[in-house]
């Protein structure tokens, strides 16, 4: 069983000062929970920019493709009707239908495999380090790098930067 070091904090100003000097001493931080977006934890964390703005472009293209492709083959492949003299592959007359197979496909894509990184799975249970992070306070995770967690290293740090309380969770390997 892993060992984790919680340290539970009143402000985000002291977490996230407890989080740099966690980083500067090479302590392993495992997650931060906080109630609200804390801005600017994500870099004090050393956290990289999420890549799902890519997934949801690609997504996007392909779903873009998809309609456009489809529509076309229906109107001027498959089933060629000439209505009023108009040509059966008509671009501006694909483009609303394309728009929205687009945004379709971009949030169905990104949702999803949002789901999959994150393994998020109906009946999954996570670990909750406490009941109150979501109320009022503010907490970081530190584990072991390696098989080791310095506490007295994370005790001092988190003592200097006026943590509530500090715990140590989960036994010895």
């Amino acid at each position: 069983m892993k060992q984790y070091f919680i340290a539970t904090f009143d402000n985000e100003f002291d977490l996230k000062e407890a989080v740099s000097a966690y980083r500067e001493q090479n302590l392993k931080i495992l997650d931060a929970f906080t109630p609200y977006a804390v801005h600017g934890l994500d870099k004090a964390m050393g956290l990289k920019p999420s890549r799902l703005t890519k997934v949801c472009f690609l997504f996007g293209l392909v779903g873009l493709i998809f309609a456009l492709l489809g529509q076309y083959w229906t109107s001027a492949v498959s089933w060629p009707i000439n209505i009023g003299g108009k040509p059966w592959n008509s671009l501006p007359a694909f483009m609303p239908v394309a728009f929205e197979v687009t945004i379709l496909f971009a949030g169905l894509g990104t949702v999803f495999t949002l789901l999959i990184i994150a393994r998020l799975r109906p009946g999954k249970v996570p670990k909750q380090f406490s009941t109150r992070v979501s109320d009022d306070h503010f907490l970081i995770v530190l584990s072991e790098s390696k098989g080791i967690l310095n506490e007295k290293l994370a005790e001092s740090i988190s003592r200097e930067h006026n943590a509530v309380e500090w715990r140590l969770e989960g036994e010895v390997k």
